[in-house]
């Protein structure tokens, strides 16, 4: 009786994830802290477009999709007269509205301070983000590029949600059913079903904070560059193709063809003596037992 009311527990919790998969269209199943991420629906892309800007600094056209969770991100580069004074005031926005940096990287060459490039990281909130990616825009100097992203997650977030609740109901009723169990076997049963499912809770759960906050702040990757600084130029990664798996392999074979051949030169060497050595103790061995005299052959009388 135990182990089918075992076998219903496990059956429930994972009929309830598959059915909460399947509605999503999608499986959540990663790696603790991972952040989900989906295609962007006609919906998401009309709330927010991604764009580049040329060297007037205009504003955004940001419009919050209501009632979803968003993941918005946003890559601005601009062109300031002073780097480390930009960056500051960079901070400065963002921590009035409750943001914070979570990035900083400088490039700075005393001799040429003109060149000075610096990439910041931003966490705004999202309730905030249009106006400050707007004073971000036309605060620090002269804009260079703008590209925005947006990510709809609502269904992700919802799916993660149903399996949480259906794993804690599931925990539930395992630690009512621990009460209960009669024999040392049937304890450890229901033990380790219970560690199982409390080991999938807490990748959820991580799942669920990372998406969470993502969809709490938006990411803003602010690049500022001096004045005869070059503005760093982003190039998406080309999608994977055939051309490309049959080059990276030829690589690898050429790669591991060089690794063998130079470890066969490092071998020949040790391999040479050896067999020089092992050629002298074999002639040798055979010139002593030539040399050594017969046993004479054994007199009647004895």
């Amino acid at each position: 009786m135990l182990a089918g009311f075992l076998a219903a527990c496990s059956g429930s919790s994972a009929s309830s994830a598959a059915s909460s998969a399947a509605a999503a269209g999608t499986g959540v199943r990663a790696a603790p802290g991972a952040a989900l991420a989906a295609p962007v629906p006609s919906a998401a892309a009309g709330s927010i477009a991604g764009k580049s800007a040329g060297s007037s600094g205009v504003g955004t056209t940001v419009r919050l999709a209501p009632a979803s969770d968003i993941i918005y991100t946003a890559q601005l580069t601009v062109r300031a007269a002073s780097v480390s004074t930009a960056v500051g005031k960079a901070a400065q926005i963002t921590e009035a509205v409750g943001g914070y940096v979570s990035n900083e990287t400088n490039s700075a060459d005393p001799d040429h301070p003109s060149e000075t490039t610096a990439t910041v990281q931003l966490k705004i909130p999202v309730a905030s983000y249009p106006v400050t990616l707007g004073q971000l825009t036309t605060g620090l100097g002269t804009q260079l590029s703008l590209q925005e992203q947006a990510q709809d997650v609502t269904e992700q977030v919802a799916d993660v949600n149903s399996q949480v609740t259906s794993y804690e109901a599931a925990i539930a009723q395992l630690r009512a059913l621990l009460s209960h169990a009669g024999s040392v076997g049937d304890l450890l049963s229901v033990q380790n079903q219970i560690n199982d499912e409390e080991s999938s809770l807490e990748e959820l759960e991580a799942q669920q904070r990372a998406l969470s906050h993502e969809t709490t702040y938006a990411t803003v990757t602010l690049t500022i560059v001096g004045p005869k600084a070059k503005p760093v130029v982003r190039h998406p990664k080309p999608p994977p193709s055939l051309g490309g798996g049959l080059g990276a392999g030829w690589h690898a074979l050429r790669v591991t063809v060089s690794w063998i051949l130079a470890f066969l030169g490092a071998v020949a060497p040790f391999a040479a003596i050896a067999a020089i050595a092992g050629y002298v103790i074999y002639r040798g061995r055979r010139w002593v037992i030539r040399r050594r005299p017969g046993t004479a052959p054994a007199s009647p009388e004895t």
